[in-house]
């Protein structure tokens, strides 16, 4: 039996899905093969179809088995990082000439890969308010094969309607690309709503930990499926058995972790409506938030990133930053202890002065999973 026919609960699924026990030892957790390569029972005689472990490795066929089960895929794919997910979805869906619609808010990482990667292979890439079904329609071209959605977006928690811009893109003949990276799949399945692949930056929630680094595809489509395993085996980023067995780890305590961090968030996101010195919160949990009624509909809850801009400032924004001592001045997101970030000096430096560059007075709040008191007091103490 298919282990992700296990069962149709998601707390499930995250604790057994891909983790059969081993059939030598017993070990409830799979083992980390930290094996370049395996013996050959005579040529072509291969002992579960491993070879080599850039094309295979069973460390990472567990955690790829259990990423396409929580998403509720086909075939899930794990990579060294998030970017390098992305350039081999890239490669695989796009020649030069293809036109792809990005987001006016995503991640800094992903705009340099258009802008200054994919844009020198003769990729051509336009921005859209993808929150606007119709401004997303309005950006496509007669050579637009991807649309790209982060939502929620990084870092001004902006809310996409999946199941409407997928039907924009089908109607155009392209496929819907989600980055799954804030919602993670307990809160919001995108390929449910009609989304062709989902990406991940394992490094943050999946992990869960600030331990690893690592990134993800997972799609529903079985002959996309095929085109993404010959690319990756091809490109060759794909994860290592150790930071496969870490992700894995991480994995099965996703559902509880969540629902600590969207607790935490909400509390927070609160406060912060309330202090003298916040002039905008932006959290998709807050019903004057443009986006709440979508991400209600399509999400669990709202997740654990907040970001709210400062009265008086990029200095000021910088300023809150320095000041505050439990939340730790940070990149990345999603591990269990609590940070905090000044994007337009850090993770989304890369967009100044494009579409997508960021308020200079915008703070970002990764929220952990620390008692929510503590970091209320943090916060206050920060703001001044």
């Amino acid at each position: 039996m298919s282990d992700r026919h296990i069962s149709q609960h998601f707390e499930t699924l995250a604790i057994h899905a891909g983790n059969t026990a081993d059939p030598l030892t017993g070990a409830v957790v799979p083992p980390i093969y930290q094996v370049s390569t395996y013996k050959q029972d005579g040529v072509g005689g291969l002992r579960g179809g491993y070879e080599y472990s850039r094309s295979a490795n069973p460390t990472r066929t567990a955690l790829e088995e259990n990423l396409a089960a929580l998403e509720g895929g086909r075939r899930g794919f794990a990579f060294a990082s998030g970017l390098a997910a992305e350039d081999c979805l890239l490669r695989t869906l796009l020649s030069p000439g293809d036109h792809v619609v990005i987001p006016n808010d995503a991640y800094g990482g992903t705009f340099r890969l258009f802008a200054k990667v994919v844009a020198r292979w003769g990729v051509e890439w336009s921005v859209a308010d993808t929150s606007d079904p119709a401004a997303v329609r309005a950006a496509l071209t007669p050579k637009t094969k991807v649309v790209w959605v982060e939502t929620p977006s990084n870092p001004l928690l902006g809310i996409t309607d999946i199941a409407a811009v997928a039907q924009v893109a089908r109607d155009a003949g392209a496929r819907l690309v989600v980055d799954n990276t804030f919602a993670t799949p307990y809160l919001q399945q995108p390929l449910s709503l009609g989304a062709d692949v989902v990406v991940h930056s394992l490094t943050k929630y999946m992990g869960g930990h600030s331990d690893v680094v690592g990134g993800a595809l997972v799609t529903a489509d079985a002959g996309l499926g095929e085109e993404l395993a010959f690319h990756q085996n091809a490109m060759g980023a794909v994860a290592g058995p150790f930071d496969s067995w870490l992700v894995l780890r991480g994995t099965k305590t996703l559902s509880v972790r969540m629902d600590r961090h969207s607790e935490n968030a909400v509390k927070i996101a609160d406060m912060l409506t309330r202090h003298a010195r916040v002039t905008s919160v932006l959290y998709p949990g807050l019903p004057e938030h443009p986006g709440h009624e979508v991400a209600a509909k399509q999400m669990k809850s709202f997740g654990g990133m907040v970001s709210f801009r400062v009265a008086g400032g990029e200095e000021a924004a910088v300023e809150v930053c320095n000041r505050a001592k439990i939340f730790t001045l940070g990149e990345s997101l999603g591990g269990v202890e609590s940070l905090i970030e000044h994007p337009g000096r850090m993770t989304h430096a890369s967009v100044a002065g494009s579409a997508l560059e960021v308020p200079a007075d915008l703070v970002r709040l990764s929220v952990g999973i620390e008692n929510a008191e503590d970091l209320l007091e943090d916060l206050q103490q920060a703001l001044g």
